[in-house]
């Protein structure tokens, strides 16, 4: 019988685990960071245009990022390195990009966190401090909590935060009461006049951020580091990304029946939630408008705190490998890199502290300054390019001797992982001519 007990060490044996719901974590943890506020606006945006007819790329969608995700695992698993030392391996361009992107994005990010944290405190409690000393709040929050707790106080706090934006997204979907019929008929894939846009954006955009690197990180802090422990990992990574699924599709019906046929407009961008809680207080009444408020809080501070913990996990190990690259140490075999993530070694680092600090504290000057316009077009471009970044030199890695023969990408996976460069090469086409030149 397979043993099915989760250590959280660094465990040599690689016996197949059996796949149990009871080992659920990292999955929940990348489904609660990559659905921000900004991603369920631009949802409820798509269902008020065109109703439910873009629900078949909600679906396909949640197909493309299980198959980024386990793409991720499977090389960390597979590998015993983490991606960071993947890319490393494909040339020192890699370094060049994450290193300019993982200090210009956290620079503009933390303020844009912060900002989005703020939003439904202030609507909740319109009497007290203002905007900018909440957002100031909620970030030095997520800096002592992430700080002072390691991957399994994290992951706990994490699932609370998606547990309370899954029953608030759900509850309000079901209380504009949808047309049935209507969606099911959205499963055939139909493409409107001017919705090619809105399409690639449902398909390539909810949940698709860098947070989806840092699943493999998250997999091995929770204590999972070597190949007994795929099948656990991939069922963890399709519920992460079917609970994904779910809140798309929800938002869809919540925009397609409280929008679409009366054609209100939202603002774009975080705001448009509130809009949205204004139109649910006419509608339902107060009550509903505040618990739609808090999952509104609980999708922006579980945004933030993820990122805050899974991007500093990534820029520490950055840091170590270049470290290392530099004292021309060798690698340890008996030591795999992933199993200093799960012993929590990068957690306590100075790295990882001071990506939180770098997350936190200067982002705060944004929300007093307007960002200044070098900086939106810098952060617009580097930003765009990532998730072409990763979804192609995923299919590089684990196509490649890097990875165990056994564990390279089938035809499957490669068709998939394809698919999805060539999608996020479009969008990102399209970030960088919406950039404001």
């Amino acid at each position: 019988m397979a043993d099915t007990t989760d250590t959280g060490t660094n465990e040599a044996v690689s016996r197949p685990r059996k796949s149990s719901w009871t080992y659920i974590g990292p999955g929940i943890v990348v489904a609660a960071t990559g659905v921000g506020a900004g991603d369920l606006v631009a949802t409820l945006i798509a269902g008020s245009k065109f109703g439910y007819t873009l629900m078949w790329a909600a679906v396909i969608g949640c197909v493309v990022k299980i198959s980024l995700a386990e793409a991720a695992g499977r090389w960390h698993l597979a590998t015993g390195r983490t991606l960071f030392e993947g890319w490393r391996s494909l040339g020192r361009w890699t370094t060049v990009y994450f290193a300019g992107y993982v200090v210009v994005w956290g620079f503009v990010y933390g303020a844009t966190a912060m900002s989005s944290s703020a939003l439904p405190i202030v609507a909740l409690f319109p009497d007290g401090p203002g905007l900018k000393t909440w957002a100031v709040i909620t970030g030095l929050i997520g800096l002592v909590f992430v700080w002072f707790n390691q991957y399994a106080v994290f992951e706990r706090v994490m699932t609370v935060l998606i547990g309370v934006m899954f029953v608030v997204v759900m509850y309000v979907a079901i209380r504009v009461a949808p047309d049935f019929g209507a969606s099911f008929a959205g499963l055939l894939p139909v493409l409107p006049d001017g919705s090619l846009l809105y399409t690639l954006g449902l398909i390539g955009g909810v949940g698709g951020t860098i947070t989806m690197a840092a699943y493999g990180y998250w997999v091995n802090a929770k204590g999972w580091t070597n190949t007994g422990w795929m099948k656990v990992m991939r069922l963890d990574n399709r519920v992460a990304y079917i609970t994904t699924g779910l809140f798309v599709v929800a938002m869809l019906i919540i925009g397609a029946e409280l929008l679409h046929s009366s054609q209100i407009a939202l603002t774009k961008g975080d705001r448009g939630l509130i809009d949205l809680g204004v139109i649910l207080e006419d509608r339902f009444g107060a009550t509903t408008a505040k618990l739609f408020l808090v999952g509104f809080f609980a999708t922006s501070f579980s945004s933030l705190i993820g990122v805050w913990h899974g991007v500093s996990l990534m820029f520490a190990d950055f840091v170590e490998r270049i470290r290392k690259d530099r004292v021309g140490a060798a690698a340890d075999e008996s030591r795999k890199t992933t199993e200093e993530v799960a012993a929590g070694e990068r957690e306590r680092s100075v790295p990882f502290r001071a990506y939180l600090l770098w997350l936190t504290f200067p982002p705060i000057s944004l929300l007093f300054l307007d960002e200044p316009f070098g900086l939106v077009v810098v952060y617009g471009v580097l930003g765009a390019f990532f998730m072409p970044f990763l979804a192609l030199t995923l299919v590089w890695l684990l196509n490649s001797s890097r990875t165990p023969k056994e564990w390279r990408n089938g035809v499957l996976s490669n068709v998939m992982l394809s698919a999805a460069g060539l999608l996020f090469i479009v969008l990102c086409v399209q970030q960088v001519r919406d950039i404001p030149w």
